[in-house]
């Protein structure tokens, strides 16, 4: 591992000597205080008032210390930039040491976007003990698998036993529930170790509803002007606050990277990330990423519901410079084509063969038309944009909780229809990602779980029921039929993995790793090249994908029927036929009895072509035998 070019210049700083240097913006306030709490005592330590409102000081605080700050005297609360909270967002901060932990990944150098197959995970349900440990254990079978990089859900401390993340509240603190700091980072070492990236989910946007001390330093933090469905939005262009207020967020990303050793950041929502100043705070944020790893090669991925091209567009030609983009696009089509409805953001979508080969050909599918559910034009030209910086995903944690149930796609639609759609997507040019468990056709739902205070519980409950009220069946399953879908242990609970299901469904993991072999070692699914693929409908439920080889390569076709069986018999379609003096022959079927299909027959020499119903072929050509 390279030095980094970054050092965190906020919170607790060890000097390595005994003492503390603590640093803090509390613009609004009139004198600052670290409460150092020892043997059951506290002891109050001035800090001096510095440039633009902020505090510092360097005490004899060891690491190991709790610590609060003392505002004007009174209120005592949590370090905005605190390391760790060991007993919660509530509770006192602990210096932290950040050089004690002896890293053994000194020969990694990050990861690049070409190959990358990402795997989504709630490190609290991934395992029955919902730790760093636990999860480290389960890196082998990741990469057995042929997983390139794991992306864990937020980290940031949250309040309660359980949560998903994104109701953060202390960002730079690990959330103690999953283990201290050098539990993740014992995490981050192993994946290194065999050989994974490791990315991890932050959310710049709000912040959580309980323990958000940020407002009480400064109000600065956030900016009421702008509209935000998730609390008050933060503040990148207000005033004179923005600096500061910018600095703490791209101070921590650049702590993740630097002290955690993370190859790269997912950042959430940045459609609300609002700042018209000169300079974007998502293309300044990436700008000192990158720098902060001197070179180290990180991946910077963007959620973003308007999938703008100005995400992935380069700093030199006016965009942020990230490397790739969530498109929600090819999940709600391929959801509509598995399910059969299509509610509430999923209106727009028919999930038809042209659609699915659409977004594959084309990357996305709103690229500037008319979206009937924002009643507004959405999207932005991504056809373009190279294969590799668009991330695709039949399943996520928003998408599986954004139903009743949080029920799998397997679960709903059925083995033999998700196994086409899986060989169909994990062959696809652009970058994927799989959900946790999605690999071995987990059983147990992902439901959307919070642990408040009840009063605040109770008020979550209800605005998550309104969300899922603007699906018309969820809609009348709560309000006519009285079904109540709960949000608290018992949907944590259901949602984590069962692993024995592993072993007991065989024959799921054997096609997610073959598919992701070929992916890997096929040198034209390798290639992620779009200019070399092109496609074709051959029925409301069935298209093609010609991938162009060199002529020692060979090429190869992947054949998606969602229908029922199909004799494509007269066959005008030329991309059907085979290259000058070569046949089809079946490379891989998702109706393979070995995947736990009812097996394939070969493709007849003479031309015809028969598509089951329910299965995706993949075919490469070989030369004719010789008479």
């Amino acid at each position: 591992m390279r030095p980094t070019a970054f050092q965190l210049n906020l919170g607790a700083r060890t000097l390595g000597d005994g003492r503390t240097h603590f640093r803090v913006w509390a613009p609004s306030r009139r004198m600052v205080d670290v409460c150092h709490l020892e043997a059951g005592q506290a002891r109050y330590l001035p800090l001096q008032r510095t440039e633009r409102g902020y505090f510092q000081g360097t005490h004899p605080v060891p690491a190991g210390a709790l610590y609060k700050y003392r505002l004007d005297g009174e209120e005592c609360l949590p370090d905005p930039c605190s390391r760790f909270q060991p007993e919660g967002p509530h509770g006192p901060s602990q210096v932290v040491d950040p050089h004690r932990y002896a890293w053994s990944d000194a020969g990694w150098r990050g990861v690049t976007l070409k190959g990358q197959v990402l795997y989504e995970l709630h490190l609290g349900t991934f395992t029955p003990e919902g730790t760093c440990a636990s999860a480290a254990a389960k890196l082998p079978l990741l990469k057995e698998l042929g997983i390139t990089t794991v992306e864990l859900m937020p980290l940031h401390t949250y309040p309660g036993r359980y949560n998903w993340g994104y109701d953060g509240v202390t960002l730079f603190a690990p959330c103690a529930v999953y283990g201290d700091p050098d539990d993740l980072r014992r995490l981050v070492d192993e994946a290194h170790r065999l050989g994974l990236g490791i990315i991890v989910d932050v959310v710049y946007n709000h912040l959580g509803p309980d323990g958000n001390y940020l407002a009480r330093f400064s109000p600065g933090y956030f900016n009421p002007k702008y509209p935000n469905e998730w609390g008050e939005p933060t503040n990148f262009d207000d005033g004179d606050a923005a600096g500061p207020s910018r600095d703490f967020f791209i101070q921590n990303a650049c702590y993740w990277l630097t002290e955690y050793h993370f190859d790269g950041l997912r950042l959430d929502a940045t459609q609300s990330l609002y700042d018209a100043s000169s300079r974007h705070i998502v293309t300044e944020l990436v700008a000192h990423a990158r720098a902060a790893t001197r070179g180290r090669d990180i991946l910077l991925i963007a959620e973003n519901e308007p999938q703008d091209v100005k995400v992935v567009t380069p700093p030199e030609a006016g965009g942020h410079g990230a490397d790739a983009v969530w498109v929600d696009d090819f999940h709600h089509s391929a959801r509509v084509a598995a399910v059969g409805r299509s509610e509430a953001y999923l209106m727009d979508y028919r999930g038809t063969a042209q659609e699915l080969l659409s977004c594959a050909l084309r990357n996305s599918l709103y690229q500037g038309q008319y979206y009937g559910w924002q009643k507004k034009r959405r999207g932005s030209p991504l056809l373009r944009t190279p294969a590799e910086h668009v991330v695709f995903y039949l399943q996520n944690h928003d998408q599986l909780a954004n139903t009743l149930r949080g029920e799998r796609l397997h679960v709903l639609t059925g083995a033999p229809r998700m196994r086409a759609l899986t060989t169909f997507f994990l062959l696809l040019p652009q970058t994927p990602m799989l959900f946790m468990g999605q690999e071995f056709f987990a059983s147990s739902p992902f439901l959307y779980f919070v642990d408040h205070q009840p009063e605040l519980q109770g008020l979550v409950q209800q605005g998550r029921d309104g969300f899922l009220s603007q699906f018309a069946s969820a809609r009348h399953a709560l309000e006519a039929e009285g079904f109540h879908m709960p949000i608290g242990e018992e949907a944590f609970r259901r949602s984590k993995l069962d692993w024995s299901e592993r072993a007991r469904h065989p024959g799921a993991l054997a096609l997610h790793q073959d598919l992701l072999r070929l992916r890997r070692e096929d040198p034209v699914f390798a290639a992620q090249d779009r200019s070399r693929i092109d496609g074709a409908v051959l029925g409301p439920g069935a298209l093609l994908l010609r991938y162009l080889g060199s002529e020692q390569e060979g090429d190869r076709l992947l054949l998606l029927n969602l229908g029922t069986g199909l004799d494509y018999e007269p066959c005008p379609e030329p991309l059907v036929a085979p290259p000058g003096g070569r046949n089809w022959r079946v490379l891989l079927s998702s109706d393979q009895v070995r995947y736990g299909g009812m097996g394939t027959a070969p493709v007849p020499e003479d031309g015809r072509l028969h598509l089951p119903g329910q299965t995706a072929l993949v075919l490469t050509s070989t030369e004719e035998k010789k008479a």
